[in-house]
């Protein structure tokens, strides 16, 4: 994909403050959910590490203790007789390895388990241990009931320690590690150095803690005063954008504005056109009726003048608006018998110009049980005098037959209205939808005929138009042979 389709690809995407606001909650959201999980990780790492650490550092401790004490008892030689001061020095070592660890705070308990005749004794005193483990003395009593848990532990697990000879350690209290170190001495193993250790070393971990949080915080300030940074300088940009688009909209409303009153002007002009001619025609038969007025005739052609100067008086009222209020095309007031306006335009207009011509025939098939309808009957009369015009001027030239159909669906309450005729047809094209879904027929400017007039192809697009300001459907279509104008009115 090149670089321009991929700057086109992102100009589709419109994006408002509200949507800057989000992006900027989602991305510290999700920034804050990480710090938090990474601390968290970072926790149990260190607390596994200080686990480790601990028991490890603890082993350590209790190995140590009793390598020196297996060391300072493997330098005496048991053949040899201590003098008393060698014994002093011997017993001294002793006390001191036993206090060295004991001062430590965080070492609770220590001592040494002899086995003897299956007899278990703990000794802490250098001077017993001397006398137990040099000069072979019998075990005091009082040493048999010291360290009475750390006898009891070493019970249970002496087979499986023995059998190993490993350090063994396990926790209680989760702190506090329970040591025991295998002791031998000249090969031979004699029991085992006990050590109750509970090392802490939560300083260390807590500074950890404690610069990875000021780390985070520091992190966390930065990415956000960046984020707040790229918000205030993204919203300043939209709102900039905004305001221009805010501009342009007006403009552009304006410019919508005078294009629709531009329209209606121009749509008002052709409409004036077309029934100027038709005024002019109606005022020729005024004038043939009063040439012909006799007392015989009075009452009809009065009804007759009435009805033609009522069409005038509505031509002259739309010259006045180009857009009349809907209130004088469609209202409860008006009571008009449909098949009465086509009745009279086909016997008045269209039959008074056969006559001369003898070029086409009108026939009607009018349903009675047609419901009144609430539009002006003059608005009737222009939209259905430009569909049957138009089948004069296009059906062809042979003798013309258009028949105009009424009938009323009483369950769907639907009317309908067929202007049909039997000339040569409309071309198909113009029985194409636009992409607005209209027949392109009833377009402005929409004509077959070959000729030069400027306001030819209006008829059926006033007619259209009007259709729709009464709430009407107006379709086109062609038949075997003509075509058929159907108007759907819904009751």
């Amino acid at each position: 994909m090149s670089k321009k389709k991929i700057i086109d690809k992102l100009k589709e995407y419109h994006f408002e403050f509200k949507h800057l606001t989000v992006l900027f909650l989602i991305l510290f959201s999700f920034q804050l959910i990480l710090s938090f999980i990474n601390k968290s990780s970072i926790n149990s790492f260190l607390k596994n590490t200080q686990d480790w650490y601990q028991k490890d550092s603890a082993e350590r401790l209790a190995n140590l203790t009793t390598m020196s004490l297996e060391l300072l008892i493997e330098t005496v030689n048991p053949k040899e007789k201590l003098i008393q001061s060698e014994q002093d020095r011997i017993i001294q070592s002793f006390d001191i390895i036993f206090s060295q660890q004991a001062l430590q705070h965080n070492i609770e308990e220590i001592c040494i388990i002899i086995v003897r005749n299956n007899n278990f004794t703990a000794i802490d005193d250098g001077k017993e241990l001397f006398n137990s483990l040099i000069q072979n003395e019998p075990l005091s009593v009082s040493t048999k009931i010291s360290h009475s848990n750390a006898i009891t532990m070493f019970k249970n697990i002496r087979n499986e320690f023995i059998a190993k000879e490993q350090i063994y350690s396990f926790l209680t209290d989760k702190q506090t590690f329970n040591i025991f170190v295998p002791f031998v001495l000249h090969g031979e193993f004699i029991g085992a150095l006990y050590m109750k250790n509970t090392p802490n070393f939560s300083f260390i971990t807590n500074q950890i803690s404690s610069n990875y949080d000021e780390t985070s915080v520091i992190y966390l300030s930065l990415i956000l005063f960046g984020l707040l940074a790229m918000y205030f300088i993204s919203s300043f940009t939209v709102k900039e954008r905004d305001e221009a688009q805010k501009l342009l909209f007006e403009e552009h409303e304006k410019n919508l504005k005078k294009q629709i009153h531009y329209e209606k002007e121009l749509l008002f002009t052709k409409r004036i056109y077309h029934t100027h001619h038709k005024a002019e025609k109606v005022m020729g038969f005024i004038k043939d009726d009063l040439r012909t007025l006799v007392p015989d005739n009075t009452n009809e052609i009065k009804e007759r003048i009435l009805k033609y100067s009522n069409f005038i008086s509505r031509v002259i009222y739309d010259m006045k608006w180009f857009d009349p209020p809907l209130q004088t095309i469609r209202n409860p007031i008006f009571k008009t018998d449909l098949n009465n306006v086509i009745r009279f335009i086909v016997e008045h207009i269209f039959l008074r110009i056969s006559q001369e011509t003898n070029a086409f025939e009108i026939q009607l098939e009018l349903d009675e049980k047609l419901p009144i309808i609430p539009i002006n009957e003059f608005v009737v009369w222009e939209i259905l005098e430009p569909l049957i015009q138009n089948g004069i001027e296009h059906g062809g030239e042979q003798f013309l037959v258009i028949t105009i159909k009424t009938y009323f669906d009483a369950k769907n309450k639907i009317t309908k209205v067929e202007v049909i005729d039997n000339g040569k047809g409309i071309i198909p094209e113009l029985l194409e939808l636009n992409e607005d879904g209209i027949q392109k027929l009833f377009l402005e400017n929409i004509t077959s005929k070959i000729t030069e007039v400027q306001n030819a192809g209006y008829g059926c697009y006033i007619a259209y138009e009007i259709s729709k300001r009464c709430g009407w459907e107006i379709r086109a279509e062609n038949l075997q042979k003509g075509c058929k104008f159907i108007i759907k009115i819904k009751n």
